[in-house]
């Protein structure tokens, strides 16, 4: 059901309004004022109701996750490496929510992530794996609930996840919406139709009948989920629902300008010359397989100072030329190369990353990685996709 009933508090306003007289109705009419308000409450509250049952019916093993968080508990929230603005924005949510309800939470991420994404509230109290070990490792392994949010494999948090694993007796929540997810949780929300996992926590907030909870800096989080994961609200995941819920934001007091350029433009002036030498220098034109190639060696890493976040968003560059359904972003990061794919229309690009670079992620947008050289990798992406030439060239 895709109509937003916001909070079911709208629903008690509605009906504080049958006794009333602020609402203005024709003078004929006023005789059937409070039948007509009473009818309207009450298929409101169907709808909300129902509303809340597609949720429900979604989330697997609701009932035992509200009996364990009906007191208070030790809770860690985690999101996958390299945290984009939905892995960030969902789990600041989802903390300030827990915490709102009286648990004792943090959020552990298993590597740093982008400077634009350092304003959220609840920045400050955000664990890096790597950096703040032996504290992260305690509270990993003292958890009663481990909230798992915008991944669906355990490989996707690094040594985080083994760390994970040996908990046994942690209680393992799933918040995601991404293809074919590993089956880790003891409860899991998932939605392959949600625009971003910021929905689904929204969603999650909403199941629970906490609506009014959410206050300006969940509000934030939320917002800068669905923003990112939507594009700025333009890839074809941004539903009515997406517009409601942003809506709803905004009546919390978010400022969307502000949000925006904190994320999209708050760049250093290297970040910027190295977007400009991606375009200038480095973009390679397949035209008759309608794809672009943009690839980074280590050296023009080291040039360009490139930190965590640094390379976001320069996949979608590519898409901008009127001819391009498909943009490969490839970058030598020492350890691995990683592979970034977006595409425009029916290329499914979480098929082909899933198949031949050990990814996966969305139907538009996927990511995988390669223990080859780049020269390797980039010869093995070239044979490739002429295998493709039917479904690229639309």
């Amino acid at each position: 059901m895709n109509l937003e009933i916001r909070e079911f508090e709208n629903l008690k306003m509605i009906k504080a309004e049958i006794s009333g007289t602020s609402l203005p109705f024709p003078s004929y009419l006023l005789p059937h004022k409070v039948s007509l308000l009473t009818t309207c409450y009450s298929i409101l509250t169907i709808w909300y109701i129902a509303e809340i049952d597609d949720i429900r019916c979604l989330m697997e093993n609701f009932d035992a996750l509200s009996h364990l968080l009906a007191s208070p508990k030790k809770i860690v929230i985690t999101t996958h490496q390299n945290p984009d603005g939905d892995a960030m924005g969902s789990s600041l949510a989802m903390w300030q929510y827990l915490k709102k309800k009286g648990h004792q939470v943090t959020v552990v991420v298993p590597t740093n992530y982008p400077d634009f994404l350092k304003w959220l509230p609840g920045d400050k109290e955000v664990l890096i794996f790597p950096y703040q070990h032996s504290k992260s490792k305690q509270l990993v392994d003292e958890a009663e609930v481990i909230f798992c949010l915008d991944f669906n494999a355990l490989s996707r948090i690094n040594d985080l996840g083994q760390q994970m694993k040996l908990n046994t007796r942690a209680f393992k929540v799933l918040i995601d919406h991404h293809l074919e997810p590993e089956n880790f949780a003891d409860a899991s929300l998932w939605k392959v139709s949600a625009s971003s996992t910021a929905e689904l926590v929204y969603e999650f907030i909403q199941l629970n009948q906490d609506a009014h909870l959410i206050d300006k800096d969940m509000a934030d989080c939320i917002y800068t989920g669905l923003l990112t994961d939507t594009g700025g609200f333009q890839h074809p995941n941004t539903t009515p629902k997406v517009m409601h819920i942003a809506a709803e934001m905004l009546d919390r007091g978010i400022d969307p300008s502000y949000i925006y350029r904190m994320v999209f433009n708050s760049f250093t002036e290297l970040r910027l010359r190295l977007f400009g030498y991606c375009i200038t220098e480095k973009l390679q034109i397949v035209p008759e397989l309608r794809t672009a190639i943009i690839a980074l060696d280590r050296n023009e890493l080291v040039k360009f100072q490139v930190r965590s976040g640094d390379t976001e968003g320069i996949v979608n560059y590519p898409l901008k030329i009127s001819t391009i359904n498909l943009s490969a972003f490839v970058v030598d990061r020492t350890e691995m190369i990683k592979l970034s794919f977006r595409s425009i229309g029916s290329f499914d690009v979480n098929t082909f990353a899933r198949k031949h670079f050990n990814g996966g992620g969305h139907h538009n947008a996927a990511g995988g990685t390669s223990h080859d050289s780049l020269e390797q990798t980039l010869k093995k992406l070239e044979t490739l996709l002429p295998q493709y030439k039917e479904q690229l060239v639309y």
